[in-house]
């Protein structure tokens, strides 16, 4: 028997005056940023709405989905900006507001919910960073992993590098996000360096940039072998487990299966 999920759309909602409204915010991971890998309920969404919200770039890699529609968008740092303009217009309009990924890893859903006070919110997930560049390696997180950003605009330096330690002394594979900027040149290689520590020399850790869109470029080696020269803000970083190990250019993690 096939069981139907029950999906709640915008909705009529009246305000202290008696006025009805028509209004809904949709929290959108639009996935690696091609069109392809975005969820069916993720595009469904973008055409129901009458505005989409999001930074500049994002806005550019779903431009196919958005004519005829109004757009707001920001630079860098604008996220606080965008999403209390989202919520804004939300209160009598159907509004997107967009983040590469999953919207609520490192994207806007939490601050979403941080900011709301009645607005009616639905986050769509999408793909992930880490997930879209396993797809393209092989299967590196098939066993327990974590997510671990090295930008420190949110968070301090100090608190990340504790984050790196024990995940690596839990021998959790790692996948870094925001390994490296200008701005922080050396975080990427003071965190391999703790890594090294619980880890031997021939683990497999993996570079993708832009996984699963336009300019995708791979390259695995191993923790002695491994150069951060090649890394930047549109890369992220697989580091493998004590088990992790590459066979025919697929960097795989087992398990535990008998083969």
């Amino acid at each position: 028997m096939i069981k139907h999920l029950h999906i709640c759309f915008a909705k009529e909602k009246s305000d202290s005056e008696g006025d009805v409204k028509l209004g809904k915010l949709y929290v959108i991971g639009i996935g690696p940023g091609s069109i392809s890998h975005m969820t069916i309920r993720a595009m469904d969404a973008i055409k129901e709405s009458n505005i989409v919200v999001g930074y500049n770039k994002y806005i550019d890699m779903i431009k196919p989905l958005l004519a005829g529609k109004e757009i707001f968008s920001t630079g860098m740092k604008g996220e606080e900006e965008r999403c209390k303009r989202a919520l804004e217009l939300s209160n009598n309009k159907v509004v997107s507001i967009v983040s590469t990924g999953d919207s609520g890893i490192y994207g806007m859903a939490g601050l979403i919910h941080q900011l709301r006070v009645d607005e009616e919110v639905e986050v769509i997930p999408g793909v992930t960073a880490s997930s879209a560049a396993a797809s393209v390696l092989g299967a590196p997180l098939m066993h327990d992993n974590c997510n671990i950003s090295l930008s420190d605009l949110m968070t301090p330096y100090e608190l990340i590098q504790k984050r790196v330690k024990l995940a690596a002394e839990g021998d959790f594979v790692i996948s870094l996000y925001n390994p490296k900027s200008t701005g922080r040149p050396h975080y990427l290689r003071e965190s391999i360096d703790i890594i090294r520590k619980y880890r031997i020399g021939t683990t497999p850790i993996a570079v993708v940039k832009n996984a699963l869109r336009v300019g995708q470029a791979v390259r695995i080696s191993t923790l002695d072998s491994f150069d951060d020269e090649i890394v930047d803000m549109l890369s992220i970083v697989i580091i493998g487990n004590s088990q992790s190990y590459v066979k025919d250019g697929k960097f795989i993690t087992p398990r535990g299966y008998k083969v």
